[in-house]
């Protein structure tokens, strides 16, 4: 018999027998909606697990004191916010009570005293209030600001010792443990619309639009701001890592659509991958008003997907739902679920969000067992190695073996072909580019495609553009693939490596300027970019500054170009080899086989540097 030490948190709803008299379906339904929306949510994020559920009551278990008395406090605020909305007959309000101390564990049941003395210090709550034990107090006392009113020790049912009894008053905010940040996560592309990604959008459209929202955003930005972690992998086997990821970047690639919001990159919230913290501190650091978070999890044959909006300026949940998904397929979409999370807009700001969403991504018929294989090609592309895209380029054809055609592994095949060339990585550059060209012109023939599809199609031909000098077609291209998300920083960074070979330089700068202004945590990106803008332009000291922060694909071939201009030749010549380091194959022939400006001499100048900085020449071209 396993016995071990935890915290339990009772709750259940004051009055339930008699709200139950008087409408018996409609109160079900309500008590139901709290369980899914508000308190399940909320016990998950805080590293809870329910362990019982009893008609209008729940028990739930926690490894830490303090998380069940921060979930509690949470769960009391979420349901003032809720009966603040509703009319006085069908409001709610609950008893919560918390205890700590060895319970017995059998199978997914837990037993014992301490569960005991959390049911009965549930039971001398106030309604909407929240009751504890002396253990408990004098546990979290010192860590959290809230306050605690003594009410004596008390006789409770059943149990032989008076109980240390205190009320948790709630008015004032928690004070979180604040973990620190650790390196930044991989760039994703990812642009399919699971439900839950979908339901976190809706959420943050209409957290965002609420005029009572619109002055608590982030300091550094005018506009609401949001920034969207990982979902986190709570599967027994961590194997929806790649899945969590999707869904976010899913949820990033959405919202990069709109002027009025700001939505940082993958790059600065994925920073936060693995790892808890506090959301305000999280906030501030990225300079956002409001967090989107969730998880997925997988029970045998059934997925749930949990997601939720945080205000990070407070800490306060906004929105949360959860979805569950059982069949042979877990990843198969239900377009009913899609039609109740956006349908659930109403009111002149809902159509027009509903209309919004409706343009951006229509009828998305992927099935997601295809999704599947985008997902995990997706992953091991955005490694950036030569292992992780040839692994990328793999997946991509499996999937193709079983589902022929499919645009969306089509598209994902060809940029692999597309970064193994423009990495560097490539013994036979013009073999990929031409690959990569034939893919994206397949895809590209279908007039039915997704917007998804459209943008990874028509994003990744426009450098196919460049590169046979249609530098008109190129810019068409690359304003299409905008058009899907036109705020998005990343897109807006690439689009100017576009537009600086097409001749349009002041363009790609101020290309490369919105994306900073939007999203400074991707600076490893926008700089490199603009390193090459600062080297046509002739500033050649901006150039060294700024590529110095980035060694993305062939910065250091630039950097080098940016040094013998300076007649820094022993610099060059470092960066040279820096570059052939990390890519061994890399030579003025290969290099210039992923770059074709309008004006010739550009390169014709570049490649001579090179050459002087001792970058091998490759073959005759």
């Amino acid at each position: 018999m396993e016995r071990r030490l935890s915290a339990i948190l009772a709750a259940d709803v004051v009055g339930y027998s008699a709200l139950m008299e008087q409408d018996e379906a409609a109160t079900f339904e309500r008590l139901r909606a709290r369980r899914t929306e508000l308190f399940e949510p909320e016990i998950a994020r805080h590293h809870g697990r329910v362990f019982k559920l009893m008609g209008d009551g729940l028990l739930a278990e926690f490894a830490s004191v303090v998380d069940a008395v921060e979930c509690a406090v949470s769960l009391q605020r979420g349901m003032a916010e809720r009966n603040a909305a509703v009319p006085e007959e069908e409001r709610f309000d609950v008893r919560i009570g918390i205890n700590i101390g060895e319970v017995i564990v059998d199978g997914d049941d837990r037993y014992g005293e301490g569960v005991n003395v959390a049911a009965r210090l549930e039971q001398l709550a106030r309604p909407g209030g929240i009751c504890v034990s002396g253990k408990v107090a004098k546990e979290v006392e010192k860590k959290l600001a809230f306050g605690f009113d003594s009410a004596g020790r008390q006789k409770v049912k059943n149990i032989e010792e008076p109980v240390d009894v205190y009320h948790v008053r709630v008015d004032a905010p928690p004070r979180r443990r604040i973990l620190h940040k650790r390196g930044s996560g991989r760039l994703w592309w990812a642009l399919g619309v699971p439900a839950a990604a979908v339901a976190a959008v809706v959420a943050v459209w209409v957290a965002l639009y609420n005029p009572l929202s619109m002055s608590s955003p982030g300091e550094v930005s005018t506009i609401p701001s949001v920034a969207v972690l990982p979902f986190k992998d709570l599967s027994a086997d961590k194997s929806l890592g790649y899945m969590g990821e999707g869904l976010a970047n899913d949820v990033i690639a959405i919202l990069s659509r709109f002027s009025d919001i700001a939505v940082v990159s993958r790059t600065s919230s994925f920073a936060y991958q693995g790892k808890e913290g506090d959301i305000r501190q999280i906030g501030k650091e990225l300079g956002v008003g409001y967090v989107v978070e969730g998880s997925v999890r997988r029970e045998a044959h059934r997925i749930r997907i949990i997601a939720q909006l945080i205000n990070a300026n407070t800490g306060e949940h906004v929105w949360a739902d959860r979805f569950d998904k059982a069949g042979t397929d877990p990843w198969a979409l239900q377009d009913e679920l899609t039609g109740k999370i956006v349908g659930a807009m109403t009111g002149e700001f809902g159509a027009i969000r509903k209309a919004d969403y409706s343009q951006a991504w229509g009828k998305d018929s992927t099935n997601l067992a295809e999704y599947d294989y985008y997902l995990r090609a997706e992953s091991q592309l955005n490694l950036y190695t030569k292992e992780g895209i040839e692994r990328s380029g793999e997946i991509s054809r499996q999937g193709l073996q079983v589902f022929p055609g499919s645009p969306l592994l089509t598209v994902e095949l060809g940029w692999s072909h597309w970064l193994k060339a423009a990495l560097l990585y490539s013994p036979d550059p013009q073999a990929d580019l031409q690959e990569a060209g034939r893919l994206v012109n397949q895809v590209l023939a279908d007039k039915n495609l997704s917007p998804q599809v459209t943008r990874l199609a028509n994003w990744l031909n426009a450098w196919l553009l460049t590169l046979k000098r249609d530098h008109d077609g190129a810019v068409a291209a690359m304003n299409r693939a905008l058009a899907a998300a036109p705020y998005n920083a990343f897109t807006l960074t690439d689009a100017g490596s576009i537009f600086l070979q097409a001749g349009q330089t002041e363009k790609a700068l101020e290309l490369t300027d919105t994306a900073a202004a939007r999203d400074p945590g991707l600076s490893w990106f926008f700089n490199y970019v603009r390193g090459f803008i600062y080297i046509v332009l002739g500033k050649n000291e901006e150039a060294v500054e700024v590529l110095k922060t980035t060694e993305f694909a062939d910065a250091p071939l630039q950097l080098a170009v940016a040094h013998m201009r300076l007649g820094q030749e022993a610099e060059a010549r470092a960066a040279v080899a820096k570059m052939l380091k990390a890519a061994p194959t890399a030579t003025i022939q290969s290099w210039r086989q992923t770059w074709n400006f309008r004006d010739p001499s550009i390169l014709d100048q570049a490649a001579a540097d090179l050459a002087r900085a001792g970058l091998p020449s490759g073959s005759p071209q």
